[in-house]
C-alpha cells in the first residue's frame, strides 16, 4: 500500500465516519496498512478489536493503544463533521483531538520503523467512548492468553492542556457513583408536624457532602471531592411535602479513598435516618511511577521537540489505561490538546499532529 504522510493519513481516517461502536473500516484499511505486522482480531457484542505486533529483538513489548470510534457529531457545525476542513492551519472534524490525531500518529511511527530492541505492537478498539464492555477490556485476557501483554503502553488520547507538549498522564482517577434516598413521611403542608419532610432533613448535613474532600490528596492525585450532580423530591405541588428525596454525587478518587470509605462517611452523616445508598465504582484510579523507564523516556523526548517540560498529570476522566494497568502494565498517555473534544467544530492543529508523530517515531529510535 501506498506510504501516506503523517497528515493525509489523519485526513482519511476523519473521512471514515466512525461512530461508536462501528470502525467506519479503519481497522481493516490499518490492518492493510501495517501488513508486516502480525493481526490478531477480537470481535465480540458488535465491536471490532485489532491488535497487530510485530517482533523485532528480545527486549521489551511497547505497545501503542488507542480508539477510531467517535461520539456523535451533534448539530451545528460550521462544514459536514465527517469531511475535514482545512483552515488557517487546523483542521476541523469529529475525531481530529479525540483521537484520530494520536491512531494517525501512532499507525505512522509503526510504519516508519526499522528497528526496535523488543516487540512493538498496537491496540485498536471500536468501542471506548461506549461502555468499552467488548472492547480494550475484552482484548486484555484473551492477549494474556497468548502471552502477548505488554510490558509498557502509550495511549494517544489527547492530553496537554494549553500548549502542545505541556501535560503527559501517568495515571487517572477512579470513578464513584451513588445514589442515596433519604425516607420521609408525606403530608398536608399546612401540618408539617404531622410529616417528616426529608427536604427539612437533608438541609443541615448538604452542606458537609457538597464539595467536601474525602482526602488531602498526593504528590500524584488531587484530593477527592463529592461532588453532587443531582437533588430532586417532591410532586412539584405546593401544599404536598415529599415522601423521599433523591441525591446523586460522583467522585473522582485517588488511590487514597475507597468505595468502601465513602460508605462509612455516609453511614457517619445519615446514621440517625432512614435512607438507602447504592455505590457503584465504574472505574479504579491507577498511576505509572514517575521514576519509571517509560515516563523518562517520554518527558525528555517531548522536551526536546516541543521546549516545554510537561507536568505528569492524573486529571480528567477516565481512559483505557484504567482497564491495562492491573495486569502490571506502565501507561502513559500523550497527545494533542485538549479543548475541544466531543464539541461543536472539534479541531486540532497540522502542527500538533506532525509533532506527535515526531515524538512517537523519536521514542521507537531511542527506547
Amino acid at each position: 500500500m501506498k506510504h501516506l504522510d503523517v497528515i493525509d493519513l489523519f485526513l482519511k481516517i476523519l473521512s471514515m465516519k466512525s461512530v461508536t461502536p462501528d470502525d467506519g473500516g479503519i481497522l481493516d484499511f490499518v490492518e492493510s496498512y501495517l501488513d508486516d505486522f502480525d493481526s490478531y482480531w477480537f470481535n465480540e457484542g458488535g465491536v471490532k478489536n485489532l491488535f497487530l505486533t510485530k517482533k523485532f529483538g528480545d527486549g521489551k513489548h511497547l505497545a501503542f493503544v488507542g480508539h477510531v470510534d467517535v461520539v456523535p457529531a451533534g448539530d451545528n457545525w460550521q462544514t459536514n463533521p465527517f469531511v475535514p476542513m482545512i483552515e488557517d492551519g487546523y483542521i476541523y472534524a469529529r475525531g481530529t483531538q479525540d483521537m484520530k490525531s494520536g491512531v494517525a500518529s501512532m499507525v505512522c511511527a509503526l510504519r516508519d520503523i526499522e528497528n526496535f530492541n523488543g516487540r512493538l505492537s498496537l491496540m485498536l478498539t471500536s468501542d471506548e467512548e461506549g461502555d468499552g464492555t467488548f472492547g480494550i477490556q475484552y482484548m486484555l485476557p484473551e492477549l494474556q492468553k497468548l502471552h502477548l501483554l505488554p510490558d509498557e503502553c502509550i495511549i494517544a488520547e489527547p492530553t496537554c492542556e494549553n500548549v502542545f507538549g505541556d501535560a503527559i498522564k501517568i495515571g487517572r482517577r477512579g470513578s464513584i457513583n451513588g445514589v442515596l434516598v433519604l425516607k420521609g413521611k408525606q403530608g398536608h403542608a399546612a401540618y408539617p408536624e404531622k410529616t417528616i419532610n426529608p427536604i427539612n432533613l437533608i438541609a443541615p448535613i448538604l452542606t458537609q457532602l457538597a464539595g467536601i474532600n474525602l482526602d488531602d490528596g498526593d504528590s500524584d492525585f488531587n484530593p477527592t471531592t463529592m461532588v453532587v450532580t443531582d437533588i430532586r423530591s417532591g410532586m412539584e405541588i405546593h401544599n404536598v411535602t415529599p415522601a423521599s428525596l433523591k441525591i446523586m454525587f460522583n467522585l473522582r478518587n485517588s488511590t487514597k479513598t475507597l468505595k468502601e470509605d465513602v460508605k462509612i462517611f455516609i453511614e457517619d452523616k445519615f446514621s440517625s435516618l432512614d435512607y438507602e445508598l447504592k455505590l457503584e465504582q465504574s472505574s479504579f484510579p491507577f498511576v505509572t511511577n514517575r521514576e519509571s523507564a517509560l515516563v523518562k523516556k517520554i518527558t525528555k523526548v517531548i522536551s526536546s521537540v516541543t521546549n516545554q517540560e510537561p507536568k505528569l498529570s492524573t486529571a480528567g476522566g477516565t481512559s483505557d489505561g484504567r482497564h491495562i494497568a492491573p495486569y502490571g502494565v506502565d501507561v502513559v498517555e500523550f497527545g494533542v490538546i485538549n479543548n475541544r473534544i466531543h464539541a461543536v467544530d472539534e479541531r486540532t492543529t497540522i502542527k500538533e499532529v506532525e509533532s506527535l508523530y515526531k515524538i512517537f517515531v523519536e521514542v521507537l529510535k531511542t527506547y
